[in-house]
């Protein structure tokens, strides 16, 4: 009897083993849930702290987390040194554009100063080169008669031959210049003397023209009468040095002070003169 229970109970026990392994299918199934739910309900401020702890911790102020702004900066920081080496480069070709100018001016200087004294018009005829142009100044009475635009012969020779030195420099931009006295005129050709100084200068840059070698885009004429006097008019000699026309061959490549100033006296040139082109 005793024997027999024994068997019962030991097969009772038996039965109930599947609890274990059910228990830890639970468990599992406990914890996969509970990381779902943590994965699910992610602490946005805690994550901000932390992310604006890395940033402060490093001087770029860029966070460990935020990859696409490191890249972003990057390539900001890369395209400011390739802007300045682009700058860098650019003025110093313009520097040694600059010099190359000089020298080239410097030389017609010289060949148009040797032209003068050799052909005796030291007189009648100077250069000047300063940070803007190249001025050739001429005296009206080497070119014209008194009261008249009309180039005298002998003077188209001047002319011609300015032109021979000028033509191994066509890409400048040439302007030329007629100036008078404040001696009114009034006449059935001049009805005053920006007439007179406008007609002188187109009439002397017809002659610089005919060399085949200038391009005619880059010459302007521009007649200012007697308002830009170079001495008092109160003299005769005073006079006869305002009577003048003045071929001005500008520079290219100058500083920034020099360029405004041009552009000042390229605006002035509308109100104070009449200026044509051919």
């Amino acid at each position: 009897m005793s024997k027999k229970h024994r068997r019962e109970e030991h097969e009772e026990h038996a039965d109930e083993s599947w609890l274990l392994p059910y228990s830890d299918l639970m468990t599992l199934l406990l914890a996969l849930f509970i990381v779902l739910y943590a994965a699910s309900s992610v602490n946005v401020s805690k994550l901000e702290a932390m992310s604006n702890a890395f940033k402060s911790a490093f001087t770029s102020g860029i966070g460990i987390l935020d990859k696409s702004a490191l890249i972003e900066s990057q390539d900001e920081l890369d395209k400011r040194q390739k802007q300045k080496h682009e700058e860098t480069d650019m003025k110093t070709q313009k520097e040694k554009l600059a010099q190359q100018e000089q020298e080239n001016l410097e030389k017609l200087k010289k060949e148009l100063d040797t032209y003068i004294k050799k052909n005796g018009l030291v007189t009648q005829l100077q250069t000047q080169l300063n940070q803007s142009q190249l001025m050739i100044t001429i005296r009206d009475n080497a070119l014209f008669s008194s009261g008249s635009a009309d180039v005298k012969p002998e003077a188209q020779k001047l002319a011609v031959a300015i032109g021979r030195m000028l033509q191994n420099y066509p890409d400048y931009e040439v302007i030329v210049s007629g100036h008078t006295d404040n001696e009114p005129i009034n006449t059935y050709q001049f009805a005053s003397n920006w007439e007179l100084s406008s007609k002188r200068a187109i009439n002397f840059m017809k002659i610089l023209l005919q060399n085949p070698a200038f391009d005619p885009k880059n010459f302007s004429a521009i007649g200012y009468g007697e308002y830009r006097p170079v001495d008092t008019n109160a003299t005769e000699a005073g006079r006869a040095k305002n009577r003048r026309v003045e071929v001005s061959i500008l520079r290219k490549y100058t500083d920034t002070d020099t360029t405004n100033t041009v552009l000042n006296a390229i605006a002035n040139d509308g109100k104070d003169g009449q200026k044509a082109s051919p």
